[in-house]
């Protein structure tokens, strides 16, 4: 089985993948490793360009893969990691994002974007909020619903209510 953990930039999807496929026995891959391999990604300035196209071709077993495009990949589960957009701002501050890159993301997960594009390409699509919860509690949570055979878990998370919380990261 091939499980994809998808976000947006701050949710923990690095972290949540690498213990998840570590429970399970799994292999761990990033989309940003598994696009340079296959020839599927330039330098572009600071950032690394991936063709989306390409990642829809490469099908990968007992593997769990990581980014925030690894929805676009034919994985048989993608697991959408959510969290508040004021964590995310905070973490992405704290990496050093521009204003601009940081308000992109605050936005992308205030109108749940990764999900929309998930539930776009896949049959099974399960969200989990991480807000508050430690990397083990999530992984516990995705296992039990993957036990449970769940296909669909989507509007776990409403961020309207935050939107006064992070209106000043938004872009102008």
């Amino acid at each position: 089985m091939m499980i994809a953990v998808t976000g947006t930039p701050g949710v923990g999807k690095t972290t949540v993948a690498k213990l998840l496929a570590s429970k399970l026995g799994y292999k761990y891959g990033s989309v940003r490793d598994i696009a340079l391999r296959i020839g599927a990604a330039e330098k572009a300035g600071d950032e690394l360009e991936i063709d989306v196209e390409a990642l829809r071709s490469v099908r990968l077993e007992d593997t769990v893969v990581d980014g925030h495009l690894s929805h676009h990949m034919p994985a048989d589960v993608v697991v959408v990691l959510r969290a508040n957009p004021k964590v995310i701002a905070e973490r992405l501050e704290e990496r050093g994002y521009s204003s601009e890159k940081l308000g992109e993301n605050v936005e992308a997960e205030l109108v749940d974007v990764v999900l929309m594009e998930a539930l776009e390409n896949s049959e099974r699509v399960i969200e989990v909020d991480t807000t508050g919860k430690t990397p083990e509690d999530v992984v516990e949570e995705i296992l039990e619903l993957l036990r449970s055979g769940t296909r669909r878990r989507v509007g776990v998370v409403d961020w309207s209510e935050v939107f006064d919380d992070v209106v000043r990261y938004l872009r102008k």
